[in-house]
């Protein structure tokens, strides 16, 4: 069973390693580590880990709490073999068949930012339409769920009451499309990956060019 683990910890030379030390003794093997967002002094890293058989997870949360100023964000499942791709490698899969760039984003996304799914939505008149979507996506817009277009910048998106454990965020691709990316359950959406999100969806319209 694997997990993600999200922590706060102080941005400074050696609290990566403490962590990574407290997460061992705890039981826990570490497979990669990201770090996803910075911000006055403190950092926030996702750890992908698999403790070891009979360990719970809440023994390395407790593990890593132990620690001077270290906060556990979340800790949940993730899908192990998903075979975590970087930005850089997305844009590798991107270049090699340049036409199907856009699409190769979407089926990356999810790996690449550990969510649930990605779609590419397309505005048709006073509504929207799905063009492309990564696995378990859904294959119509969920009814009441309005996706602006207008999101040069990128942003998190309301999503009905029924839907609220999903968290939502997207950006535009070009004029009349977007990308979009949902999470059930957390960890929140930061700015960062929605940067990130951003950079991508951009370099994929170009590179479709």
């Amino acid at each position: 069973m694997s997990y993600l683990l999200r922590v706060e910890l102080p941005d400074v030379p050696g609290s990566l390693g403490r962590l990574a030390s407290a997460i061992g003794s705890a039981g826990g093997n570490i497979d990669a580590i990201e770090i996803v967002e910075r911000f006055e002094g403190r950092a926030i890293d996702d750890v992908f880990l698999a403790p070891e058989p009979g360990v719970m997870p809440d023994s390395i949360v407790s593990a890593c709490t132990s620690l001077q100023d270290v906060q556990v964000l979340w800790i949940s499942h993730y899908g192990a073999g998903s075979n975590l791709t970087r930005d850089l490698e997305v844009v590798e899969a991107m270049t090699s068949e340049p036409a199907a760039a856009r699409d190769t984003l979407v089926d990356l996304l999810p790996a690449t930012f550990v969510v649930d799914w990605a779609l590419r939505v397309r505005r048709v008149g006073d509504g929207a339409k799905i063009m492309h979507g990564s696995q378990a996506a859904p294959t119509e817009i969920p009814e009441g769920m309005y996706w602006p277009l207008d999101l040069d910048r990128g942003r998190r998106i309301d999503v009905p009451e029924r839907m609220s454990d999903m968290l939502v965020a997207g950006c535009s691709f070009e004029e009349d499309e977007m990308i979009v990316i949902a999470r059930r359950g957390g960890p929140e959406i930061l700015d960062s990956e929605i940067a990130r999100l951003c950079h991508l969806a951009a370099l994929a319209t170009s590179i479709s060019r």
